[in-house]
């Protein structure tokens, strides 16, 4: 398997763009944690929290998932949102099912 068309460099499969990322841990992060992510919206779902963020690039997409292991939270998903293509603006074409 090959990197991804737009992978950052040093990371294989990286968006090397800003874009906006849903991004779910699992259970209900107390507002003690949620806290630390100040520059997210965060909501609360039964079975987990999911952060959103928009124009995040690389390095800060990384530095999200960075506290979210110091905080010993279990990381479900990190998913680009559709429409944020990256430095070539949004996305144009249509993906498959």
């Amino acid at each position: 398997m090959g990197a991804q068309a737009g992978a950052g460099p040093g990371r294989p499969g990286t968006p090397s763009g800003g874009g906006a990322f849903e991004i779910r841990v699992r259970g209900r992060v107390g507002a003690a944690l949620t806290s630390a992510f100040g520059e997210l919206t965060v909501r609360l779902r039964p079975a987990e929290t999911v952060l959103y963020g928009a124009e995040l690039d690389q390095a800060a997409l990384y530095g999200i998932l960075d506290r979210i292991q110091a905080l010993g939270l279990e990381l479900l998903e990190v998913r680009r949102l559709p429409g944020t293509g990256g430095p070539d603006g949004p996305n144009t074409h249509a993906e498959g099912p």
